[in-house]
Formats: C-alpha cells, sequence, structure tokens
C-alpha cells in the first residue's frame, strides 16, 4: 500500500519556512485532503472558495497563496483547485502563472471573483501558452477588461488543451469578443465558453455577427453562454443562420437579452430542422406568448432532440404557458423546462400539475411545485434553473454533483 504524501505537515513546514502565519481554513482543508481515501489513485480537488455561508473562514490571500503552492509542487494527486470568492490580486495571479508553467497535473482552476486585473490575466493567458494539463478555467467576475480579455484570445490561437473557459462577468469589451470569434474559428479543443456580460456601447450587434460566423465553421464547440449581449431579433436571426450548418453545439444561452416573439420565429424553425441543441436558455427575454407557441409548434410536432428550455421571466401568459404544457405531452424528449416569473394563470397551473402528477416532469427537472388551497391548485417556485451552480455549489455532502439542473451536468462536456 502506498504511503500517502502529508499535505498538512508539508503546508506547516513551509509556513515555517517562509515566516507566513498559518491561514486556519488552508490548514482544515488539507487536513481534510489527507484523510480522503482516494487522493493517491483518483485525483482530488482543494476547495478553498472563501464564501462558504455555512463556516466563515480567512480568505486566502497572496501571500496565503505563494505558501499553498510550494506544497502543491510536489503534489501531482491534486488535479484541482477551488480559489474562487478569495483576496487574490494580479500578485495571486503572478504565483499562479508561475505554477502553470511548472505544474503537468492540475486539470480544473477555479478562480471566479477575486481581484485579478488586466495584468494578472496576461500572466495567466501566458503560462497557458505552454501548459498542457489545464482543461477548465474560470475567470469569472474577476474585471480583466477588454485587454485581459484579448491575452486570452491570442492564448486560444495556441493553446490546444483548454475545454472549458469561462469569462463571464470579466467587462470584456467588442474588440477581445471579436478576437475570441475569430481565434475559435481554428481552435479545435475549446468544448464550452462563457462570455456573458460583456460591456458594449454598440447596439449594432457586431460581436454577435462575428459569433456566428465563428460558429459556421467551428466543429467542436459545444457549449455557448452569451448573456446579456443585448442581442436582439436581428442578432438571433444572424445566430440561426450559422446553426442550420452547425453540428456540434448542444448548449444555447441566450438569458438576459432583447429577444422578442419575432426573433424566436427564427429559433423555431432552427428547432424543426436542428438536430443538435439539446438545452436551450431564453430566461429573462420578451417573447411573450406569440414566441412561447412558435417555440411549442416546434417541439410538438418537429424537434426530437432538445432536452432542457428555459423561458423564465418572459412575460408569457397562460396561453403561451399551455401551448408549451401541451408540446410536452406529444414530446418526450424535453424533459427540463423552467417557466416561473411568467402570468401563471389557473389553467397553466393545472396543466403543469398534471403533467406533474401523471410523471410527464419530474420535481426536479422543473423550477415550479404544485400545492392546493382551498381546492384550488397553485404553483410555488423551486430554486432549480439552468444556472443553479453558475456562481456557488452545494456544501451539503448530501447533494449530488449531477443533481438539480446545473447545465453542464445536464450533458457534460466531457462526453464530446
Amino acid at each position: 500500500m502506498a504511503v500517502l504524501p502529508d499535505l498538512h505537515l508539508h503546508y506547516v513546514q513551509a509556513c515555517q519556512d517562509l515566516s507566513q502565519p498559518e491561514n486556519p481554513f488552508i490548514a482544515r482543508v488539507l487536513q481534510e485532503a489527507d484523510k480522503n481515501d482516494e487522493i493517491s489513485t483518483k485525483g482530488i480537488t482543494l476547495k478553498l472558495a472563501g464564501n462558504n455561508p455555512l463556516v466563515p473562514v480567512p480568505r486566502v490571500t497572496d501571500d496565503d497563496l505563494g505558501v499553498l503552492v510550494t506544497v502543491l509542487d510536489q503534489a501531482a494527486f491534486v488535479t484541482g483547485l477551488d480559489l474562487a470568492y478569495n483576496l487574490l490580486t494580479d500578485a495571486g495571479a503572478k504565483t499562479i502563472a508561475t505554477f502553470l508553467q511548472e505544474n503537468s497535473s492540475l486539470q480544473y482552476l477555479n478562480l471566479m471573483f477575486n481581484d485579478i486585473g488586466t495584468s494578472g490575466a496576461e500572466l495567466i493567458a501566458e503560462a497557458l501558452h505552454s501548459n498542457q494539463s489545464l482543461v477548465h478555467l474560470r475567470m469569472t467576475g474577476n474585471k480583466i477588461g477588454n485587454q485581459g480579455g484579448m491575452f486570452f484570445a491570442s492564448m486560444l490561437k495556441i493553446n490546444s488543451t483548454l475545454e472549458k473557459l469561462d469569462l463571464g462577468d470579466c467587462d470584456v469589451g467588442l474588440q477581445c469578443l471579436t478576437a475570441t470569434a475569430i481565434a475559435l474559428t481554428q481552435n479545435k479543443s475549446l468544448k464550452a465558453i462563457n462570455l456573458n456580460r460583456p460591456l458594449l456601447s454598440s447596439q449594432q450587434e457586431e460581436t454577435t455577427v462575428h459569433i456566428a460566423r465563428m460558429l459556421k465553421s467551428n466543429s467542436s464547440l459545444v457549449e455557448l453562454h452569451l448573456g446579456k449581449h443585448g442581442i436582439k431579433n436581428f442578432g438571433v436571426e444572424r445566430l440561426c443562420e450559422a446553426l442550420y450548418g452547425n453540428s456540434s453545439l448542444r448548449y444555447l444561452d441566450l438569458s438576459c437579452n432583447n429577444i422578442t416573439g419575432d426573433g424566436v420565429q427564427f429559433l423555431g424553425e432552427l428547432l424543426k430542422r436542428n438536430r443538435t441543441l439539446r438545452i436551450l436558455d431564453l430566461s429573462a427575454n420578451r417573447i411573450e406568448d406569440v414566441g412561447a407557441i412558435y417555440l411549442s409548434e416546434a417541439l410538438a410536432t418537429r424537434n426530437m432532440t432538445l432536452q432542457a428550455l428555459s423561458v423564465v421571466n418572459n412575460n408569457i401568459s397562460g396561453k403561451g404557458l399551455l401551448a408549451l404544457a401541451e408540446a410536452m405531452q406529444s414530446n418526450t424528449t424535453l424533459t427540463h423546462i423552467y417557466i416561473w416569473g411568467n402570468k401563471l394563470d389557473r389553467s397553466t397551473c393545472v396543466a403543469f400539475w398534471e403533467l406533474i402528477e401523471v410523471g410527464r416532469l419530474q420535481l426536479d427537472c422543473t423550477d415550479v411545485a404544485p400545492y392546493e388551497v382551498d381546492g384550488e391548485i397553485l404553483l410555488a417556485e423551486q430554486s432549480h434553473g439552468l444556472g443553479k451552480h453558475r456562481y456557488w455549489t452545494p456544501h451539503s455532502a448530501t447533494v449530488e454533483p449531477g443533481a438539480a439542473n446545473a447545465s453542464l451536468d445536464i450533458l457534460p462536456v466531457s462526453e464530446y
């Protein structure tokens, strides 16, 4: 039997050698890792996220990170590192960049919502020019700006290992999105990218046009997030035109845009012919009844591949919601549907109660749950949705990793 390495002991020794006080949060996580029976066979992820609401922790600083990486240099069994919601700055990014250049085992790195800026982004992106192990990088919420995003766009022209990149909420701009789209016409390894909430001053949808052109030639991208891009009906039409010839994209996120019922008409026609899309997120648009009916017509008659649909907060009334419920009765492939935030009248409540009652719709596959008051069926909201685990992960050990609609868990990128 192999002797398991003692991460905690190495950490204590490194703190003494570097005259750095111990961070009790890091010490506790390393102690728990030392007890993990799978540490020497499967590899582990060190979960050092600083946003645990159940147990307030001292968040990881740049100095803490400097000590930690000296421990991880000799720990090839650590394949994942979650440093989300901590106090890391560009100095910490420099430490991470050096570690990535020297490390050949880390596959997952989560740096979301730290304080890394443009210079830190440059260092991390340049490290990925040579790194051949990292598969998934999350930079979400670090204000790297347009120039910082440009460094990652340049990296995508060189790196052939990275499969998932999250640049959502990073304040990237027009030039970054354009450069990223161009890079993805050549990149054959990236399978998922989050470009949510860029800072765009133009209303001309140039970025959507560039992304649509990319989708015509890209044959590897499986998941694409374009939330809060200001996409209107013109942009939706361009994307749909591109997707007629695309046979790889499984998950399209168009949430929080300016899409109306007329724009959904193009999506409805696409769904009648597309045999690839599995997940479509239209949350927080303005599709209303006419858009819901376009979708229901495609789902009821022609599309038998879509598995998850979100129309949350779209000003849909009973007419449109009933059409979607009826479509589910004839379409057996659509298993996940999210409707909260619309006008749930009595007929809608009864229709979705019936779907749940007969087992057509499972409670953990929707965001509504029926209950009865004085003989009348009503619907209550559940905290489910395609973006449920986008910004947080459950701390309870009772929650399965693939539970409750965490988007990628419906359709793991690794399958492709």
